[in-house]
């Protein structure tokens, strides 16, 4: 060999010491940098369920609240509480004095049958059909968005 190449290996020399020195040092810093990551994680995942639990509270108050202002309002739409409220607003039971009849000529009353159906025929023909299709769905949705832009435009 040169003189140089034993000159360089014999300087350095083989140091096993070091050498597991050095992957002690990295295997700390990669465990903790490994545990430090891992912890960031369960943190993360631990607020987003505490957020969650949260949530769930919450909704359950909201429909509980739901429920007791569905029950006052039903209680409140009873038909003595309508009736305590109208003569409280100056409305009074009918007596058939208070009734009149009025008499309209040339008013035939089998006629009324008629006229509802075909009333209710051209009304159906008015109300948009119902597709439960996913062609349906997205005509539906297309057509709200071309009429929102036509809002947009005026």
């Amino acid at each position: 060999m040169s003189n140089w190449v034993k000159h360089t290996l014999n300087r350095t020399g083989f140091q096993p010491q070091r050498q597991v020195a050095w992957l002690l040092v990295l295997g700390v810093i990669m465990t903790l940098t490994f545990g430090g990551i891992s912890l960031s994680q369960i943190a993360t995942y631990a607020s987003t369920n505490r957020e969650i639990e949260d949530f769930i509270d919450e909704r359950n108050r909201l429909e509980i609240e739901n429920e007791r202002l569905r029950a006052e309002i039903a209680s409140l739409q009873t038909v003595p509480r309508l009736q305590e409220r109208a003569q409280a607003l100056g409305y009074r039971v009918a007596t058939p004095n208070d009734i009149e009849h009025i008499s309209v000529p040339d008013y035939d009353p089998t006629t009324i049958e008629e006229i509802f159906v075909t009333n209710q025929d051209m009304m159906v023909d008015d109300v948009p059909q119902y597709d439960a299709t996913f062609a349906g769905w997205i005509q539906q949705n297309w057509d709200r968005l071309v009429n929102e832009f036509r809002a947009f435009g005026r």
